[in-house]
């Protein structure tokens, strides 16, 4: 027999309580015994029948796990790539504490809402990378965000094709699974200043693929200044570069792929809902198996020892007969 529950601290505490309670009713019940002069064989028949009772719903609390059933256990799940921008224009403080910091800190929330899915980290700006392949690891996933910096790319401006290619090629080429039909989703997150000329066919693939895409843009319609080792960015003629969220490419790129977009601004965070809207989308059967379970038979103790409970209480027996 195995148990449900462990003996804890929490039983132990219940069972020194009834021995405490039952030593001082016995020296009790005997001082009065001997006061009065009389036995005090019958506390035995009283004390054994409390006993078995408190045994018996100890016994149900633990759970006793007897004989054998079988269960079938099924791992669904979904693979996500998020494709995040680290061009210059990512370092803009028009959502505090910066764009890159924003984007971090809830993309530690969409990977602790997805904890049974595979998910991957890519980086781009003009050029794309593997930060971190497809994975159930939270840890390793969240180490990796932590590092993101726009140090990490080479800063030439933005272009969303190089991402989507990557992507699209990992989706395609990944045989870990059996099955051909996987959940494949695409989270692209920019500031939305694509300057690519392969982001329309790369969208036209990617909704041939079937493979789900939701943007995020991240800043605001105002902007801010880039600041590059604290200095702002200038252009060639030596102004002040303000960059601003363009949501036309991302919005563009989400209806053309049948997906969605949605915007991290100073007064907006799509964050919530860009989570639930991937979790809407059915998971793949990935993998299914039996495995042998014990049923918890705790109400058979549990009746019992009611039972006699209710026979403690409605019949009476006398402890100390005069």
């Amino acid at each position: 027999m195995s148990w449900y529950n462990s003996f804890g601290t929490t039983e132990l505490l219940f069972v020194g309580l009834f021995i405490l309670a039952y030593i001082l009713y016995i020296s009790r019940m005997i001082r009065i015994s001997r006061h009065l002069q009389t036995g005090f064989q019958a506390i035995i028949t009283k004390v054994l029948l409390r006993t078995l009772y408190f045994v018996l719903f100890l016994v149900a609390l633990l759970g006793p796990l007897m004989g054998n059933a079988t269960k079938e256990v099924q791992a669904v799940g979904k693979d996500i790539y998020m494709c995040v921008d680290l061009s210059q224009s990512m370092n803009a403080s028009d959502v505090q504490p910066s764009r890159i910091e924003k984007v971090k800190y809830e993309l530690k929330d969409i990977i602790n809402a997805f904890s049974s899915d595979r998910i991957g980290l890519i980086i781009f700006s003009s050029e794309a990378f593997i930060q971190c392949p497809l994975t159930y690891d939270q840890n390793a996933l969240n180490l990796f965000v932590e590092t993101l910096n726009t140090g990490l790319v080479p800063n030439s401006g933005t272009d969303f094709g190089p991402p989507l290619r990557m992507a699209l090629d990992k989706f395609t080429s990944d045989q870990s699974m059996p099955s051909q039909q996987k959940s494949k989703i695409l989270v692209l997150i920019s500031d939305g200043e694509d300057f690519g000329e392969e982001t329309s066919q790369m969208a036209e693939e990617i909704k041939e693929s079937g493979i789900r895409l939701f943007t995020l843009g991240v800043g605001t319609d105002k902007g801010s200044q880039i600041l590059v080792r604290g200095v702002p960015k200038t252009d060639k003629d030596g102004n002040i570069v303000i960059t601003q969220l363009e949501t036309q490419s991302l919005k563009r790129l989400a209806d053309e792929t049948g997906g969605q977009y949605f915007e991290i601004n100073d007064k907006r965070d799509d964050t919530s809902r860009l989570i639930n809207a991937i979790d809407k989308i059915e998971g793949e059967l990935r993998d299914t198996r039996q495995i042998d379970t014990s049923a918890n038979k705790y109400i058979y103790f549990l009746a019992l020892g009611a039972l006699l409970f209710l026979v403690d209480n409605l019949i009476k027996f006398k402890t100390v007969k005069i």
